[in-house]
């Protein structure tokens, strides 16, 4: 949990940042961790031979090399959690954190940590924009009249400050940590004190610091998340179609659970009612899109299972880039069946949801029939190990 925090702490991007990078823990379970004491056998892969290139030169040229990279998904409500908790705690933790780029060290710099609850954790991106275009109207006003002490006090019951500032997460934390108290202060015909943030003499004296917090607010990013592949490597299994699912695969609300609930009565209903095909399929749909994830196996022809998760809503390209990975002749052109020998097509935009590839599934890997067949017209063959050296070397046994 630790270093999912650091992960996600050190992927803060300001002026000269740049899109987030991957956090190495998953919404749910964690992944596996590999055990020290078992090293990875990292041979250098061979290449193909001259007469295998040769002939597959040709089979190769109707075909476009495209490594396709998977959209990043947004943050789930589940690691925002995480991360509220973490840093809670942080404040009691010692020791700092640089981030990529800068010398920013979040256990000295509440600023930053507030910068990125504001931008992370609130999803509606025009009420963030709103909001921090108001504070940054707020700091403004205190630069350019510093000698006047109304611009230093905002009343927190402000309609403006209640709409679109105190709505968001984190823009107290933001406050405070360039300077400004709270304080119960009197209001003219008002019988009782109202709460204020009023900004401190030692924050007034910079104005150059609330100038920068404030640029660095206006072009913060939010913390982009990608969900961890807990990428697994299994022998031939008779269990390859069983899976074992983690109950976060679908995480139920309140009310999505009574949702579900009003759902399962219409179901009821409609047993007793003729529905077209077009209904079914609509409802297999609606089904589908309950997921959040789904875990998929690719059976290789020497039996082998590599296994991963992915969003529901991710495409079919991701799950090829993922097999490209693991594979130790990656040049070769290869195709992915689903159940009743469905192709995959690598190039089609559909989501996993949108091929019934939830919550779980089992395709089966072949190469590329014209690029074969030339291989070995030349009397060659592929490489008989399909996966790379150190993955084989932590394979597991599927039970």
């Amino acid at each position: 949990m630790k270093k999912f925090f650091q992960e996600i702490k050190a992927d803060i991007k300001f002026k000269s940042a740049g899109p987030g990078q991957k956090l190495t823990e998953s919404v749910g379970e964690r992944a596996p961790r590999e055990k020290p004491n078992q090293p990875a056998l990292r041979q250098p892969r061979q290449g193909p031979t001259d007469e295998a290139q040769m002939a597959a030169a040709a089979a190769l040229a109707r075909l476009e090399q495209k490594q396709p990279r998977a959209r990043g998904p947004t943050s789930q409500e589940s690691i925002r959690n995480q991360v509220r908790k973490e840093l809670r705690a942080e404040a009691t933790v010692s020791g700092s954190l640089e981030a990529p780029g800068t010398n920013m060290h979040f256990s000295t710099d509440p600023v930053a940590a507030s910068i990125m609850k504001i931008h992370t954790f609130n999803r509606d991106r025009d009420k963030v924009k709103l909001g921090v275009d108001t504070i940054a109207k707020y700091l403004d006003n205190i630069c350019l009249h510093p000698e006047e002490e109304k611009y230093r006090k905002i009343k927190l019951q402000n309609r403006v400050f209640q709409e679109r500032i105190n709505c968001l997460e984190g823009t107290h934390e933001f406050f405070e940590a360039i300077g400004f108290q709270k304080a119960l202060l009197p209001v003219p015909d008002q019988e009782g004190p109202e709460e204020f943030y009023v900004l401190s003499e030692a924050a007034l004296a910079q104005p150059q610091s609330l100038q920068t917090h404030k640029e660095q607010l206006l072009v913060a990013e939010p913390v982009r998340a990608s969900l961890a592949r807990q990428r697994r490597v299994f022998q031939p299994s008779p269990l390859a179609s069983q899976f074992d699912l983690p109950g976060d695969f679908f995480n139920l609300t309140a009310e999505e659970i009574k949702r579900e609930q009003r759902l399962r009565s219409e179901a009821v209903e409609r047993l007793s009612v003729l529905r077209t095909k077009a209904m079914r399929e609509r409802e297999e749909q609606r089904e589908m899109r309950r997921y959040t994830y789904t875990l998929l196996r690719v059976r290789f022809p020497d039996g082998c299972l590599l296994q991963g998760t992915f969003y529901a809503r991710e495409r079919v390209a991701a799950l090829y880039a993922f097999v490209r990975e693991a594979l130790q002749s990656d040049w070769l052109p290869f195709e992915l069946l689903a159940s009743g020998g469905q192709k995959l097509s690598e190039e089609e935009s559909l989501a996993f949801n949108e091929c019934g590839l939830v919550p779980s599934a089992l395709l089966t890997f072949s190469w590329d029939a014209a690029v074969l067949e030339d291989i070995r017209a030349a009397g060659a063959e592929p490489d008989s190990s399909i996966l790379k050296p150190e993955l084989l070397s932590v394979i597991e046994k599927l039970s």
